[in-house]
């Protein structure tokens, strides 16, 4: 199974517990995200060493320092070597931070690695590679989180060779709604654009230069077109059609914008999948038997099926649901069948990815159990 966001519990009581919660509501165990294990973990804090985990047999801990020192993370790191970095996998990669002695930015740093840190268990679920810049100045990934001091100095949010720059502005719901609605754009959240940065970061580790490309180019077109032409010509006048080819209308401007969308709402699609599935969500379906949520094996098979069956059902509910809160459908997409193959082919290439990374653990740890495999037309209209 892949796994994304699924249910988290106390290690020592058994009370269900999330993602951002650092204590226990009902023991008080001191709680922390181990990255290796995809598990919350349970410890008994060190004054300055270590964490001691509550779960018989298991190793200390040591918290990140944005834990202890700033309150903006909850994972932890291997005890080993004290001269070893001293912050998590995922803070790792952050580069560059607001000036922190403005509160506002303190709320919004803790806002935005929130949000990175649900990205990245995502990606580590699905045995994609995550290393900061430091750890590999080749190919790493990192994050630069700006404040945008003057109107005649843009912070833009955008990807460059590994590079992702997240104007700290969009942690601020208010103002992030009304860029939305400036942009007519149906979604934009924190972890949207995550997933969406990621995607052009994994476009370059994945399918540029591969045999992939060519398939790529088929589908979603020659991505030598010159980028900023295309911005150009997409703001100034969109795609009429875009909703019979592409998922937003943002994905017709260039065949990186669409391969960045695809990526961001295959992400979307199985941490809900995952969610749903965890929970144990079965849903009525008139004239037919109950639908139960199951979560996306990794194996390549057709990611269309898997669309249809699981996934239409559970977003016609959250939409359903999010009306009857008074609240702006969850899932506002209509997925036309050219961005279903779209999508199947993005499932191809992370399939692809996780059998090689299971491929390079198993002749890394020869011992180990086998690792879990990666599973994979009509319009899904969620409304």
């Amino acid at each position: 199974m892949l796994g994304p966001m699924k249910t988290l519990a106390c290690e020592r009581c058994g009370m269900r517990v999330f993602f951002e919660n650092v204590a226990c509501e009902r023991c008080g165990a001191a709680l922390g995200f181990v990255p290796d294990e995809l598990a919350m973990g349970a410890f008994e804090p060190g004054a300055d060493g270590p964490w001691q985990r509550l779960r018989e047999g298991a190793a200390p801990r040591r918290p990140c320092r944005n834990y202890v020192q700033a309150q903006a993370c909850n994972w932890m790191l291997p005890a080993g070597d004290a001269d070893a970095s001293p912050y998590c996998l995922s803070c790792r990669t952050t580069e560059i931070l607001p000036a922190l002695d403005k509160a506002e930015n303190q709320a919004a740093w803790a806002r935005i690695e929130l949000a990175k840190r649900r990205v990245i268990y995502s990606l580590l679920a699905l045995r994609l590679p995550v290393r900061s810049r430091t750890e590999d100045p080749d190919h790493g990934l990192s994050f630069r989180f700006l404040e945008e001091l003057t109107p005649a100095q843009p912070v833009m949010t955008g990807h460059d060779n590994g590079i992702i720059t997240l104007n700290i502005e969009e942690a601020d719901d208010a103002r992030r709604e009304a860029v939305r609605h400036q942009m007519h754009e149906p979604y934009r959240t924190l972890v949207g654009h995550f997933r969406h940065e990621t995607g052009h970061y994994y476009w370059d580790r994945l399918v540029d230069g591969t045999p992939w490309l060519e398939r790529f180019r088929a589908l979603f077109g020659d991505e030598r077109a010159d980028y900023a032409q295309a911005l150009q010509a997409h703001y100034e006048a969109p795609r009429a059609d875009w909703p019979e080819h592409f998922v937003s209308a943002y994905a017709s401007a260039h065949p990186w914008e669409d391969w960045a969308e695809c990526w961001a709402h295959y992400l979307h699609i199985l941490d809900g999948l995952d969610t749903a599935a965890a929970w144990g969500l079965k849903l009525a379906s008139p004239g037919g038997p109950p639908v139960t949520a199951k979560p996306l094996e990794a194996r390549a098979g057709s990611f269309a099926a898997a669309l249809v069956e699981r996934w239409l059902p559970i977003s016609q509910f959250v939409n359903a649901m999010s009306r009857s809160l008074g609240l702006v459908d969850g899932y506002p997409f209509v997925i036309p069948p050219p961005v279903v193959e779209k999508l199947d082919f993005v499932h191809q290439v992370v399939a692809s990815s996780a059998r090689a990374a299971g491929r390079r653990r198993a002749r890394a740890q020869p011992a180990a159990a086998a690792p879990a495999t990666l599973q994979g037309a009509e319009p899904c209209n969620a409304s």
